[in-house]
């Protein structure tokens, strides 16, 4: 397992440790998915009042999962924005779109121009504690088309982002992904690659993660 903790510079303090004045940005490429980790992208003072906005106002519901025959409690809670009629649906969840908020557009407003496209869906998870997490997957459903792109906004405590490889499942990469980060997915990384935010003992607060990504209506032609 190849560990990566790519520093943003920033110091202990305020809400999130980190201090702005501190912050610089760094790009990270990680060899093998066609990732990018930009940790310190995004403003940290207007990140800490995104968080807040966020954490108050989108309607949050814990989704529930059939396994063995039992329903059990998704260990997060969500909510489902975007244009209309672009439904979703994962581990056999269907989310509907609520209607974008005026926040919500600003921050696709801010990622767009560095991941290089337009998002139609936002996904968002808030991560309440390190006993909620999101287990291996890959974002491959067939409404996001065969390569996409997904930008993965990180406001809130730091927590550790896995990949892992479909080939050779013992080639790892660990990452620490920081308030006020930015991770751009694109190109075979869904096909190849898997990825998760594991559970984690430590005594760590909230964390709210954004995945824009475009949905089609059907799938994109080969």
């Amino acid at each position: 397992m190849t560990s990566i903790v790519v520093s943003s510079g920033d110091v202990q303090g305020g809400l999130f440790g980190t201090n702005n004045s501190s912050a610089r940005t760094e790009r990270y490429e990680i060899a093998g998915p066609d990732i990018v980790y930009l940790p310190g992208y995004l403003d940290a003072n207007r990140s800490v009042a995104w968080f807040r906005s966020l954490h108050a106002d989108l309607p949050w519901r814990q989704e529930t999962l059939t396994m063995y025959g039992d329903i059990v409690p998704v260990p997060r809670l969500s909510s489902w924005h975007g244009d209309a009629q672009r439904a979703y649906t994962y581990s056999n969840i269907e989310m509907h779109p609520l209607a974008w908020t005026p926040l919500l557009l600003d921050i696709k407003a801010v990622v767009e121009p560095i991941a290089g496209c337009s998002f139609n869906s936002v996904l968002c998870n808030l991560y309440r504690d390190g006993s909620d997490s999101v287990a291996w997957h890959a974002d491959d459903e067939r409404e996001l088309g065969l390569t996409p792109t997904i930008a993965s906004v990180s406001l809130g405590v730091t927590r550790k982002f896995q990949l892992r490889s479909n080939v050779k499942p013992v080639i790892r990469h660990d990452l620490d992904v920081a308030h006020g980060s930015v991770l751009i997915m694109r190109g075979e990384s869904q096909r190849t690659w898997m990825h998760q935010v594991p559970k984690t003992k430590a005594r760590v607060g909230p964390r709210i993660n954004l995945t824009f990504r475009t949905i089609y209506e059907v799938a994109c032609p080969e």
